[in-house]
């Protein structure tokens, strides 16, 4: 049995119309959002042994203020592929991994939602900052596939709020 965690980047900035998709940084929103997230995870006591990162500055925003509010000290990898990723590229990025039983993956959407519905055959509406728990019924990653997992839940910021 795998753990997958699933946390879209907090909202972001479409402030300056000058900077690249890739550059935008959080809004005051997303800052707010993004360490409630980190509450979640700490309070729920979830110990994901790897991140998987989006390297946009948004995500990585996300990551730093997620970290700082949920303690976790899990090994970090950015890969550039979770950027604009389809749910079969994520799934790709996901079967690659090894020796770890829990995940944490940071992205987009519509990337992130196409994913958990892909795995677990529900439709459940993936706002910035939500944070899905999937129970993968798998012993090694590259098994990962559609059905291959069953929601546990999902929190939205706003739920929080």
């Amino acid at each position: 049995m795998k753990q997958l965690y699933l946390l879209r980047h907090a909202k972001s900035s479409w402030d300056d119309i000058e900077l690249d998709d890739f550059d935008r940084p959080l809004n005051g929103r997303g800052k707010k959002a993004a360490p409630l997230m980190g509450k979640v995870i700490r309070e729920k006591k979830l110990k994901p042994e790897l991140i998987v990162c989006s390297p946009s500055k948004r995500t990585k925003q996300t990551l730093k203020l997620v970290l700082e509010a949920s303690d976790l000290k899990s090994t970090v990898e950015f890969d550039s592929r979770i950027y604009e990723a389809s749910a079969e590229e994520l799934l790709t990025v996901l079967q690659e991994q090894k020796k770890v039983d829990a995940i944490l993956l940071i992205g987009h959407n519509p990337g992130m939602e196409n994913l958990l519905t892909k795995l677990t055959g529900e439709h459940e509406h993936f706002p910035t900052a939500a944070l899905a728990a999937i129970d993968l019924n798998i012993e090694k990653w590259n098994a990962i596939a559609g059905g291959a997992g069953e929601m546990r839940w999902v929190i939205r910021p706003r739920e929080l709020e």
